[in-house]
């Protein structure tokens, strides 16, 4: 998991920004990006691709992570702002804000995701967050972070079962949606949402 790391620090580069986002599928809810610079005086145990590891996991690492990498951020994007960007525009925006942030990134690592005019070398490795440590790790705390957003949201819109599914598809949200219409936390330009818009507005005309 540290290869990519190892063969930058290597060359020369001493802080390898690995990125990732969480939450490009959901219905509902932010988008999540995160930057995490690795230590290479310091290992961290235990990091792998988030949807790997259980919940608990996940918890114990977002802390060891933040205390023990050289550098983090935490970049989010509303509902509305998903809307207004697009969610392949917002990960990438997110990406170089995070990195901008940290103000000392010399090579971004990204998980499948080309960025041009970076003011940084960055490469783009597909499935980066089993391959690499510092998108892994970028990847934990991306989710981490967004999971309990929605846990949180979830109590002021019950209906929807945000704890349970995150904002995803599944047949749960999407049953909810039709019988209850959508919140200010929904994507309004994502298909499924805007078709049930659509034919709530033809209803009521």
């Amino acid at each position: 998991m540290l290869d990519y790391e190892r063969d930058l620090w290597a060359k020369g580069y001493r802080n390898v920004g690995g990125c990732d986002e969480a939450g490009r599928g959901p219905l509902a809810g932010p988008l999540v990006v995160a930057c995490v610079v690795l230590d290479p005086e310091v290992s961290i145990e235990g990091i792998n691709d988030s949807k790997k590891l259980s919940k608990a996991k996940r918890e114990g690492l977002f802390d060891t992570i933040r205390e023990q990498a050289k550098f983090y951020e935490i970049v989010t994007f509303s509902a509305s702002e998903v809307d207004t960007l697009n969610v392949y525009q917002a990960s990438k925006q997110g990406m170089l804000k995070a990195c901008e942030r940290i103000g000392t990134i010399d090579y971004m690592l990204t998980d499948a995701i080309p960025i041009n005019h970076a003011p940084v070398p960055v490469r783009s490795i597909v499935k980066g967050d089993q391959k690499s440590a510092s998108i892994a790790a970028a990847s934990i705390l991306a989710k981490v972070t967004r999971d309990r957003y929605m846990e949180e949201i979830a109590k002021k819109y019950p209906v929807y079962g945000f704890e349970r599914h995150k904002g995803y598809p599944t047949k749960g949200h999407l049953a909810a949606l039709n019988r209850d219409g959508t919140c200010q936390e929904h994507r309004k330009s994502f298909g499924p949402v805007r078709a049930i818009i659509e034919r709530q507005t033809q209803l009521k005309l």
